[in-house]
């Protein structure tokens, strides 16, 4: 545990509530502002920078991009690349060698990545600290938050008060897997932690498994169970029963979007991207290329959408989106296939009803396939729970979220995904006014600018968060 703080250090210039990814990165740029402040990071982990994404200890689990694509320094694109090269160079990660091809085109382990982050942070508390700025790591949770006439105060789940002219919701992204719902049937007190390879090997290695959900979080549940030796059967459920793409590196291809500005609602950006995809492949070139000069526009065509329209990219196209732009690396797509091949792994397209738990009992669930009306009760040796992540605050089952609704500084964002704020992360309360003290950046903007969660959307916020924070100290 942290050290007691004393009476004295318990304020701060800034508090930032979560050292996950999204709460380091802002403290390494907040770092790096001129001025002297104090930060204070309040995360019940041990290490900054991991969160739920990158504290994954197998290498088996690896980050979703390439080197090239994941640097958390905004004004290189390659300092992942660099950074790689040099722990490669003095002996780290050994097995990168397996993956043959340039660092740039490596998908490192998220545990390494997370070791990466918290060196950058690392480097930006030593520099902030010769100018006059600290950082100090309080472990313990937030679990009240109130604004005051000169600030705000946060309650820790200790007990603790600490004090900050202003704070900002860095709280990551609330793990389907590993957050309680408000509405919860008893699904995750039945279900495996997809990231847990000791409680895999518990389960019957012959035995029969089932995995709710078929997007990243469950190749992930794949590799666990491989690392943990299963060598039954895996079914996996899914209401459209869609598998990531795997991830390729493609050529460059023209940026379509900057070339024509009146591709501006979801349906337009589809027909154009399909016609982009068909030049493609009319050309030999991977249809990945065109997919990917989509990303840079994806916050501008969001923001820019109706509600109406923004439903319907949601109902209609969101599990396309997902299963085209959010791919699968290569390891782990290389195991689905082999798995599919072996006759192992069966995907089904069907919707959860509900679960069933029986005490000391093997779990089953009640599903009904696509185009059936009848309810299947499917029995298995164990449940995992790869559903992906809850980005509704009202059903999150955590103490903050229910506090901040509660006290109406936060309302939901457009179509309930994370919670409303303005453009440069302030946080809008339930009566509409935009706060002058608490922000937010990351995942709880998702319903603000949609993808909001790959570490180029993060550490860009966060770059333009320490900004705007650093110009409006005191």
């Amino acid at each position: 545990m942290s050290a007691p703080l004393q009476p004295e250090s318990s304020s701060a210039d800034v508090l930032i509530i979560g050292g996950g990814l999204s709460g380091a990165l802002l403290g390494a740029q907040l770092l790096r502002q001129p001025g002297r402040r104090r930060l204070l990071v309040i995360e019940p982990r041990q290490a900054l920078g991991r969160g739920e994404a990158y504290s994954a200890s197998q290498l088996g689990h690896t980050l979703n991009g390439n080197a090239a694509r994941m640097s958390v320094n905004p004004d290189n694109a390659d300092d992942l690349t660099q950074w790689l090269e040099q722990h490669i160079a003095a002996g780290g990660w050994p097995e990168s060698a397996e993956q043959g091809v340039p660092v740039a085109e490596l998908f490192p382990p998220r545990g390494l990545f997370g070791c990466y982050a918290r060196q950058r942070l690392a480097e930006a508390q030593a520099w902030g600290a010769r100018q006059g700025a600290w950082l100090e790591h309080v472990q313990a949770e937030v679990v009240d938050l109130q604004v005051e006439q000169q600030g705000l105060v946060v309650t820790l789940d200790d007990g603790r008060s600490l004090r900050g002219a202003r704070a900002v919701l860095a709280t990551g992204m609330f793990a389907a897997a590993r957050t309680a719902r408000v509405d919860d049937d008893g699904f995750n007190v039945a279900a495996v932690d997809p990231w847990d390879v000791a409680a895999m090997g518990n389960i019957d290695p012959d035995g029969r498994v089932l995995i709710i959900g078929s997007g990243l979080t469950m190749v992930d549940a794949l590799v666990s169970l491989d690392v943990a030796g299963h060598r039954g059967p895996v079914e996996v459920f899914s209401r459209h029963g869609l598998l990531p793409q795997v991830r390729r590196q493609p050529p460059a291809w023209n940026d379509f979007l900057a070339a024509d500005p009146d591709v501006r609602s979801p349906l337009q950006l589809l027909r154009a991207l399909r016609a982009e995809c068909r030049q493609a492949y009319e050309q030999g070139i991977d249809w990945q290329a065109p997919l990917d000069t989509v990303r840079v526009h994806i916050a501008r065509l969001w923001s820019q959408a109706s509600d109406r329209q923004r439903r319907q990219f949601v109902r209609h196209v969101r599990p396309w989106w997902e299963s085209h732009h959010h791919r699968s690396p290569p390891q782990g797509a290389a195991m689905l296939q082999r798995l599919l091949q072996e006759g192992r792994l069966r995907i089904h397209a069907a919707s959860l009803q509900r679960v069933i738990t029986v005490p000391g009992g093997s779990p089953s669930i009640a599903v009904r396939f696509r185009g059936q009306s009848t309810i299947t009760e499917v029995r298995a040796a164990a449940l995992i729970n790869s559903s992906g992540i809850e980005y509704d605050w009202r059903r999150v089952d955590r103490a903050l979220p229910r506090q901040l609704l509660q006290r109406g500084l936060i309302q939901p964002g457009p179509l309930a995904l994370g919670i409303g704020a303005d453009a440069g992360g302030a946080v809008q309360h339930a009566d509409g006014h935009f706060s002058d003290r608490l922000f937010a950046l990351g995942p709880p903007l998702r319903g603000m600018w949609w993808e909001s969660t790959a570490v180029t959307d993060v550490a860009l916020q966060a770059k333009a968060l320490a900004l705007r924070l650093a110009t409006v100290q005191g």
